[in-house]
């Protein structure tokens, strides 16, 4: 059981922090992570906000709840050992209308439930003493919700399973899992590798590859761009920490937001605009396995009657610099469309269950020596070392 070898599909924050967390359990199995790409966290490990969650949106009891709590302070600590980017620049979340108020009361009951560190209402004027250029009405004060550089980050979760005689593999496509006698065979575009139990972490991928696994059709990933806009230089020392609108709660992305870099940078968003390529981070085209995985997934077609309304809205957005920064500039009138230019974006692995319901909480499968992460959207990065932890449980490596 000891030298047994463990394979993680995914080279992003989460495949990285689970193969870390297996090597510290157990120390005499020999851990290889597969990765598709020449790098790591190339896909929504690097291509996201940078932020450092601290609990607030999510439903009181579920895993979200659970493991960004823990998560968030396990990674503060580790940053500080390995002497990592981590700013507690603090975050606002305002409601600048008096028809947000109900939902504002409602996202403080949950932040307060999920024991959301330093918590406080800070009512009008008040706001101004945290950001001196913002308005609104009331907001949530976070001062503890931070920023990072999780590509940074998961290259170190890498170097930890190398020290402990793991392997990193790049450019390794894995192309199908097969059970055989005395171990799985996972086959790569670099050879076929007999492993005893696997682990897939494959975020935007998650779906497909976890197919190969398990057989399981669903829930399918539905790919959504997140674009970015950057503050100029000018402009950009307005805001001091983050600042983020009351989410709509039937969505599970958080709404255009201004939020600070490790960099010093200031950017605007991200958006939440439907594509049909899930590693399309630039204009409008299609690749054809990911239009098909839509067309025929009968939870796309209801999600998209449902939501269709918001779908519209967030497409002007991205067509328009003028529109996208219509809702920011409510929260601090002194930035606007002429003071940003558009900067990087990132495509977010939503899941989508075959009733068209978003998939909400992480969503960890197990079965005959094959673990799933089939959900892992924000805030993964936030929890990733306790996800890690949670998914070895879930292996029986207690």
């Amino acid at each position: 059981m000891s030298h047994q070898t463990i394979g993680i599909v995914g080279g992003g924050i989460v495949g990285l922090a689970v193969g870390r967390e297996l090597t510290r359990r157990l120390p005499d199995a020999r851990v290889v992570v597969l990765e598709k790409e020449d790098r790591l966290g190339v896909h929504q490990t690097g291509r996201n906000s940078g932020v450092v969650h601290a609990g607030i949106y999510y439903k009181p009891g579920s895993l979200k709840a659970e493991l960004c709590l823990r998560g968030r302070s396990m990674l503060r600590e580790y940053c500080v050992e390995r002497g990592l980017p981590y700013d507690e620049c603090g975050k606002l979340v305002i409601a600048v209308g008096s028809s947000e108020l109900g939902r504002f009361d409602a996202l403080e009951a949950t932040a307060r439930e999920n024991r959301v560190p330093g918590l406080r209402r800070v009512e009008g004027a008040a706001i101004a003493e945290i950001e001196p250029h913002a308005t609104g009405l009331v907001a949530l004060h976070s001062p503890n919700t931070a920023i990072t550089d999780y590509v940074a980050v998961a290259r170190a979760y890498g170097e930890d399973i190398e020290r402990a005689d793991g392997r990193v593999l790049l450019s390794t496509r894995v192309t199908g899992i097969r059970r055989g006698t005395g171990g799985i065979d996972v086959e790569t575009t670099g050879g076929t590798h007999r492993v005893d139990r696997l682990v897939v972490c494959a975020g935007l991928q998650a779906d497909r590859v976890s197919q190969l696994g398990d057989g399981q059709d669903g829930p399918r990933i539905v790919p959504f761009r997140g674009e970015y806009m950057r503050v100029s230089a000018a402009k950009r020392d307005l805001v001091r920490g983050m600042i983020y609108p009351v989410p709509d709660p039937r969505y599970p992305f958080l709404g255009v937001h201004f939020t600070r870099r490790v960099s010093g940078e200031l950017e605007v968003g991200p958006n939440a605009v439907l594509v049909f390529q899930r590693e399309g981070y630039r204009g409008a085209a299609a690749a054809v396995q990911d239009l098909r995985s839509l067309a025929t997934w009968p939870g796309f077609w209801r999600m998209a009657r449902t939501h269709w309304r918001t779908g519209i809205t967030e497409m002007r957005g991205a067509l328009s610099v003028t529109a996208y920064m219509r809702s920011a500039s409510r929260y601090v009138p002194e930035i606007g469309a002429a003071d940003v230019r558009r900067a990087g974006s990132g495509v977010r692995a939503q899941a989508v269950d075959k009733d068209g319901s978003l998939v909400d909480d992480f969503r960890v499968g197990h079965e005959d020596g094959i673990t799933t992460v089939r959900n892992a959207p924000s805030p993964a990065a936030t929890s990733s070392l306790a996800i890690a932890e949670h998914v070895a449980d879930r292996m029986g490596l207690g």
